[in-house]
């Protein structure tokens, strides 16, 4: 496959520039503020239990605030429809394993819907695809399973081909990587009716990212939370 080809070929140089880029690229916080709560305000719509989990990106890294980060605008964008209660299990540098592991390690709960942001930290690790497309079935039967979740979402895998943070050609290959592991994850849902992959298009726009380079930022996030507010109200709306 192309992109093992390319490690072979550049492994050297994409070793250095990653080390670099760690080096170089600044450490953002993760947004800070609440990470569970509950919104009443729509008090004749269904009740909802949404569990908002998975690395940098579900933590808020990019936004100061949760209020400003993907946990706060999809509350706020669901509060009105629904008698919600919200919880965000995140944590930055998380990879599939990890993750699962977090949610297994972690309190058992019921969830009407879990929303996943993952594959950032596999994609820059060393697992093949193929595994991290098992890893994702896996975390897809334990929120099924051990937190009865009716409806996951997944957010893509981001095209890291466009990250300003990266240089040349790292930036290339991750993107190829990226690439390959949404395609699996396409395979991997199609015919799952309780999963969802949010079909959001990056378009290289400075305001779209973070001051690092690497993360969304607060305009990002409220272009991810509208499409996922869309897609759990249609599924989950009387």
């Amino acid at each position: 496959m192309t992109d093992v080809f390319a490690k072979v070929a550049l492994g050297p140089l994409l070793l250095a520039q990653g080390l670099y880029t760690r080096w170089v690229t600044p450490k953002l916080p993760e947004a800070e503020g609440p990470r569970q709560g509950g919104h009443a305000d729509a008090t004749n719509g269904p009740a909802l239990r949404l569990l908002i989990l998975g690395d940098s990106a579900a933590a808020g890294v990019g936004a100061g605030t949760q209020d400003e980060a993907m946990a706060g605008r999809l509350v706020a964008g669901l509060a009105g429809d629904f008698r919600l209660s919200w919880q965000l299990r995140a944590q930055s540098g998380l990879d599939s394993r990890q993750l699962f592991q977090l949610l297994q390690d972690g309190p058992a709960e019921p969830f009407d819907v879990a929303l996943v942001s993952i594959g950032v930290n596999d994609v820059t690790g060393t697992i093949a695809a193929a595994e991290w497309q098992a890893r994702i079935s896996r975390l897809i039967e334990l929120l099924s399973g051990r937190f009865e979740a009716r409806h996951i979402l997944f957010l893509p895998v981001p095209p890291m081909h466009l990250f300003p943070a990266l240089p040349q050609p790292l930036r290339w290959y991750l993107g190829l990587r990226a690439r390959r592991f949404n395609s699996l994850l396409v395979e991997l849902l199609d015919g799952l009716e309780h999963c969802t992959l949010l079909a959001t298009r990056f378009q290289p726009a400075a305001n779209l990212m973070a001051g690092d380079g690497f993360h969304p930022s607060p305009v990002l996030y409220q272009i991810l939370a509208d499409e996922a507010a869309q897609v759990i109200r249609q599924r989950c709306a009387r």
